[in-house]
């Protein structure tokens, strides 16, 4: 031991500042030499370890206010953090020390004050410990969290531009769904207004890959219009599923258009359409020297791609001029929709119908511009198995919507890969697909076990459920918490980390769904289909780890309402028999089909693939005295069957009504 404090830096292949801070700092021979004079440094990446990563992270944001990527951090060498933050620069700038001023003040600091440092390291581990096991928080389970969180929602609401909050602005996934769900109640018009509100604007803006498709990580601005411009595959997968529910809340094209262009930029540039997987990020930056240049365009660059009759359109549509919004060059724009095609058309004194199919050529001229100019920015194509689920489900779900047998096929191929080469038996899911082993974290049980109950939907192979069914139950045993409820992040048997040794039971929604919350949504549907009374128990009970602080979160608590929602009404099931191929069961399928109603289950019995086993009580006995040839609909709630309909129509009006206190 050579007892030197350990300089700990965190960061990820797709994150720009962390390429900055390595070119900068950690490649300068100088500052290299004070690391390695004064220091034993450790690198980390935070996609490969998130466990680590959100340690530190919870640690750092104690002590400097703010987290991020990279995440430097300063610690004892037992590893127990003592200072830190995220990006420095090599030199003082603005009245800010640098990177050197601050090696050099801390090894000091630890050399001279080593008592006051480890006092430090000591309470600040203790503080963490605290709040990462949410210490003291549990209570009785109270549905009325719901509404805390929807009036968070409505109160951090951008009006002007959508979304939550001010710069810089992220998508809240689960907010959207969550708004969506609770507008179907009394009183809840206004709500709908906000998802598309927030919807319009996150499509409209550079945050969406106006030319490529797919949407980047966040906007450094309120608008929506400057993204951070790497492309993450957990963002992008929630938001396919946010626009296809808002093309069923709200039935409008654009909405339809947006998942298209995500599902064919997915196709292209972030799957392995050969073997199934979904890859795990698209980076910012092709080189060091840029920031966006890939997907950012100057006035000229945008023009020669163009006729002049496409560029005197495209120019208006997407606010392209001799200065755009880049601060480190000025003459790089962004593209957005700055204007509607009616205002263009009338402009221009066109059709509307002209402007669109001039738009669409621009569009696919550009997209071969961007490809032909410079290289794309590079692809992780680490196959994370949270991730990949995610895109499971987001899949199936755009399968269901948009009836793309494409989407279908490629879940379940991906789907199957996952459960050939990173499901273990005795563990559960792994943290990845190929490389050297690395046991999975709570994410990989609850997302993955979530993709197989979505696939058993689908097709009613009892093999799906049955793996759901087995990695929760992994999960309670490794994971789970049987005196204060709720699930820890690393299992109990899992090997040990070193340094930052606290146990974290995950809440937050942020940067993916919380995973607690996940986990008792995964386990009430599982419950719905087994009656399993354990399922149900587990998951009030890890409802009710959370029960205090929740309202809290605001916003950063959603998926937790939609659990708690999801808890008290209980999921909704749509049985349709009838033959196959039959054209009225056909037409209630799609009918089922065409409303957003979050946790709803949609299951095609037919006379050959009728299989009760995994069905609920309730429901079974149902189907047993009911004829499978039939076309017809059967709308459950847990013991509760309504009577069956034949008419799309009814069955559209009970869907709407169910649960919703109408």
């Amino acid at each position: 031991m050579e007892g030197k404090p350990i300089l700990l830096d965190i960061g990820a292949v797709w994150c720009h500042w962390c390429h900055v801070i390595d070119r900068e700092s950690y490649e300068n021979p100088e500052i290299a030499a004070l690391v390695n004079q004064l220091y034993i440094p450790v690198k980390v990446d935070r996609d490969e370890r998130p466990d680590v990563d959100s340690r530190y992270q919870a640690a750092i944001s104690a002590i400097s206010g703010q987290g991020g990527w990279p995440l430097t951090a300063f610690l004892t060498p037992d590893g127990k953090p003592f200072f830190g933050g995220t990006y420095f620069p090599p030199d003082d700038l603005m009245g800010r020390p640098g990177f050197k001023r601050i090696l050099v003040a801390i090894a000091d600091a630890f050399k001279n004050r080593r008592g006051e440092v480890d006092g430090s390291a000591q309470a600040l581990e203790q503080a963490v410990a605290k709040a990462e096991i949410f210490d003291g928080a549990r209570g009785l389970f109270d549905a009325r969290v719901i509404d805390a969180v929807v009036q968070s929602a409505e109160q951090r609401f951008d009006a002007t531009h959508g979304g939550f909050g001010h710069a810089p602005k992220f998508p809240h996934s689960s907010v959207i769904d969550l708004l969506l769900e609770r507008a179907n109640w009394p009183g809840g018009e206004n709500l709908k207004a906000i998802v598309e509100k927030t919807l319009d604007g996150m499509a409209n803006g550079g945050f969406h890959d106006q030319v490529g498709g797919g949407f980047h990580r966040y906007s450094v601005d309120e608008r929506w219009c400057v993204p951070h411009f790497e492309k993450m595959s957990y963002d992008n997968s929630e938001l396919l599923k946010n626009y296809l529910h808002g093309y069923q809340a709200f039935r409008h094209a654009r909405y339809e258009a947006v998942t298209e262009d995500l599902i064919a930029w997915v196709t292209e540039v972030l799957s392995d359409q050969k073997r199934g997987g979904f890859y795990a990020s698209q980076d910012s930056d092709q080189t060091l020297d840029d920031d966006g240049d890939y997907f950012t365009w100057t006035q000229q660059e945008f023009r020669a791609a163009l006729t002049p009759d496409e560029a005197r359109v495209a120019v208006l549509y997407y606010d392209v001029g001799p200065r755009g919004e880049m601060h480190h060059n000025v003459e790089k724009n962004v593209l957005w929709i700055a204007d509607t095609i009616a205002e263009i058309s009338r402009r221009l004194k066109m059709s509307e119908n002209e402007v669109r199919l001039i738009l669409a050529h621009a569009k696919n001229k550009l997209l071969a511009a961007r490809r032909e100019r410079k290289p794309t920015p590079a692809i992780d194509e680490t196959l994370y198995v949270a991730w990949n689920a995610m895109f499971v489900s987001a899949y199936l779900e755009a399968a269901r919507v948009l009836d793309r047998q494409d989407c279908r096929e490629f879940a379940l191929k991906t789907l199957d890969r996952i459960l050939s080469e990173a499901w273990n038996e005795s563990k559960g899911f792994l943290h990845r697909v190929g490389g050297p082993h690395l046991e999975g974290s709570l994410d990989n049980q609850v997302f993955a076990a979530a993709a197989c109950l979505d696939a058993y939907e689908t097709t009613l192979d009892r093999r799906y459920f049955e793996i759901a069914d087995e990695a929760m139950r992994l999960a309670v045993e490794r994971f789970g918490d049987p005196e204060g409820g709720g699930f820890f992040d690393r299992a109990k048997d899992a090997p040990p980390m070193g340094g930052l040794e606290v146990r974290r039971k995950p809440l937050q929604d942020s940067p993916t769904p919380g995973a607690n919350s996940v986990a008792a949504i995964v386990l009430d549907r599982l419950h719905a289909f087994s009656s399993e009374r354990a399922s149900y128990e587990w998951a009030e009970k890890t409802l009710e780890a959370f029960a205090g602080p929740v309202p809290q979160f605001g916003v950063f608590a959603a998926t937790y309402a939609l659990a708690a929602l999801l808890h008290s009404r209980h999921p909704l099931q749509v049985v349709i028999t009838g033959a196959a191929g039959d054209p009225m069961a056909s037409n209630l399928e799609e009918a089922a089909q065409q409303i957003y109603r979050f946790g709803k289950t949609v299951l095609r019995i037919t006379p050959e693939r009728l299989s009760l086993a995994a069905l609920p009580a309730a429901l079974r006995d149902t189907l047993a005295r009911l004829d499978p040839n039939v076309p017809q609909a059967l709308v459950c709630v847990e013991t509760t069957c309504y009577p069956p309909v034949r008419e799309p129509e009814k069955l559209l009006q009970l869907l709407v009504k169910v649960g919703t206190g109408r």
